[in-house]
């Protein structure tokens, strides 16, 4: 089993802890992980040049750190994202990621490998907002494809981890263990919802009648979607 884990943070707080913990109790010995952690992995700040929606991902001026960590999820069973919550959202560095995968999205050209993946999203906050943030990050996975999507948030009542008071991390030991049973025994399973079926549809009518962006449109008739192929 392969796993990519994106940490939107570079500290071992308590969003990192529990998704440790999760990635802990779904691997076997079989394992190989890619993990990333904002802000060191994290591309520049994309400048809005419009290469990879025009030209190509490959000619981004960040696609080297951006094409390693996709390359990464590609070839994941399971892709886990994590932020703490900074003023009710995620993280800085995290959200300039994500601003580099737009070329990705449905609406232009999504990756087939996405379509059979698990996501599984974390977040925490000492207070409120949590909750908030994963809905925001299944709704980045969703527009890549994965509709598939564990969602976990956590007001932890504590600035770091080691003084978050010892009811809620038997809590959070006994969510995680839940997640993590759940997540496994959807890999190789994954079929996309209703949702993101109709979303793809929706998006391939467009791409029919695209005459903005001739490179989506030849990818995704390269990909035989414009016809009777989908990427499930």
């Amino acid at each position: 089993m392969k796993i990519t884990v994106i940490h939107g943070q570079s500290h071992k707080g308590s969003s990192y802890q529990i998704t440790n913990q999760i990635i802990n109790k779904i691997l076997s010995d079989d394992k190989e992980i890619y993990e990333y952690f904002m802000p060191s992995d994290t591309p520049k700040f994309c400048v809005g040049c419009y290469k990879c929606f025009n030209e190509s991902e490959n000619d981004c001026p960040q696609a080297q750190k951006v094409q390693k960590i996709v390359r990464s999820m590609e070839l994941s069973d399971i892709i886990v994202i994590d932020s703490p919550t900074y003023c009710y959202a995620m993280t800085g560095q995290l959200k300039t990621f994500f601003d580099h995968l737009g070329y990705m999205w449905l609406s232009h050209r999504p990756k087939e490998a996405m379509f059979n993946k698990v996501g599984i999203v974390v977040s925490t906050a000492s207070g409120a907002g949590a909750n908030k943030v994963t809905k925001a990050l299944a709704q980045q996975m969703f527009w890549m494809g994965i509709s598939n999507v564990f969602q976990y948030s956590k007001s932890v009542n504590a600035s770091s981890w080691e003084t978050v008071p010892d009811k809620i991390k038997e809590s959070i030991e006994k969510d995680t263990s839940k997640i993590s049973v759940k997540a496994k025994a959807k890999v190789g399973k994954v079929s996309p919802n209703f949702r993101l079926k109709f979303m793809f549809t929706i998006m391939r009518m467009m791409q029919k009648s695209n005459d903005w962006n001739i490179v989506d449109k030849n990818y995704w008739k390269e990909n035989g979607w414009l016809d009777k192929k989908r990427p499930w």
